[in-house]
């Protein structure tokens, strides 16, 4: 059975791109920390992953450098020839599912941030906000 469980942090946003054939494909590295007892430093291990498909554009979309994710999948090894013949091999997680654990990632408070400064905080633009605010206090001081 090549079933792989990870749990870990993402150390760079993920690169999401399309093939000549229209399949997307994300590739990132995730993070994974190894707890060692009696005062021995805690040891950090990378690992490449590679998601297909809808997957990877949910992974594009989504993820950002830090987040906490857990993800399911096979180990794969891939190796070729480069132009100076040198053989190459690489080991990578082909994930099937992926859990983000720690939340949004710094894209959605990016656009929430300027939809905030365009407009006021319950979402109407800031000239209408303001004017609902002052009736609201208004209101508040009547009573």
């Amino acid at each position: 059975m090549n079933k792989v469980f990870l749990v870990g942090r993402l150390t760079r946003d993920p690169e999401l791109r399309t093939l000549p054939s229209g399949k997307p494909v994300a590739n990132f590295v995730v993070a994974t920390n190894e707890f060692r007892g009696n005062g021995a430093p805690e040891r950090t291990e990378y690992h490449n992953l590679v998601a297909w498909d809808r997957l990877a554009e949910i992974c594009g979309q989504f993820l950002s450098k830090g987040q906490l994710v857990d993800v399911e999948g096979r180990l794969q090894t891939r190796q070729w020839d480069d132009d100076g013949g040198v053989r190459h091999w690489k080991t990578e997680v082909v994930i099937n599912q992926l859990e983000m654990l720690s939340g949004r990632g710094k894209k959605e408070y990016a656009k929430e941030a300027q939809t905030v400064a365009a407009t006021g905080e319950d979402g109407l633009p800031s000239a209408i906000a303001s004017e609902t605010n002052g009736a609201a206090e208004e209101a508040l001081v009547a009573m």
